[in-house]
């Protein structure tokens, strides 16, 4: 940022995209090269700034970390899945994917899928699913559930008293519990990284 003007918009992407690369917060030393200036006194400055607009918050020891709204994405239109169509970037909106993805963050968590029992659902083996813990099945939501004493992602299925887990893959026969059946919550995205 040397020779450049800084903005608390330039200095709120420098950080961010440090806390993105790195998975933390950059130390004072570092902000101090990261924003190209000579003195911890000029990065205090900053930081005061970004807490004042709520960009940064301290957590309960003290230390400084991003906000959702810091790490937000740019949304900037629309681009077509079927047809080609001039993608317009033209910035609508910006958003954070936890606060899409995630609607009760107290009572979701995250799971690594293994094995390729839902991929006719679009899960593949190393997706990342989000499971809320709290939410009460429906017919034909997807599950985590604990059957017999083993762990599975399937479909929910009840019929009368009867439930029934089914994959999303003809290779495997659906599911019906022996002794036990323990339901781990309902998976409400699936996320995929396509470069590593």
């Amino acid at each position: 940022m040397k020779g450049k003007k800084r903005t608390i918009r330039t200095v709120e992407e420098k950080i961010a995209a440090f806390f993105r690369e790195a998975r933390r917060m950059p130390t004072y030393s570092e902000m101090t090269a990261l924003l190209g200036v000579r003195s911890k006194s000029v990065v205090h400055f900053w930081i005061n700034k970004l807490l004042a607009k709520g960009l940064l918050e301290k957590d309960s020891q003290g230390f400084l970390k991003p906000t959702r709204r810091s790490l937000a994405l740019p949304m900037v239109g629309e681009v077509a899945a079927g047809f080609p169509s001039p993608a317009e970037e033209e910035l609508r909106d910006v958003i954070s994917l936890d606060e899409y993805l995630i609607t009760r963050p107290g009572s979701s968590f995250l799971l690594t899928v293994s094995g390729d029992s839902m991929t006719g659902a679009g899960i593949m083996e190393g997706d990342l699913v989000i499971v809320e813990k709290e939410r009460e099945p429906l017919n034909g939501d997807i599950v985590i559930a604990e059957v017999d004493g083993e762990w599975t992602i399937k479909y929910f299925r009840k019929k009368g008293r009867d439930i029934i887990l089914e994959a999303a893959n003809p290779k495997y026969k659906p599911i019906r519990p022996k002794s036990e059946l323990r339901l781990g919550g309902v998976v409400t995205a699936v996320i995929r990284k396509y470069l590593r």
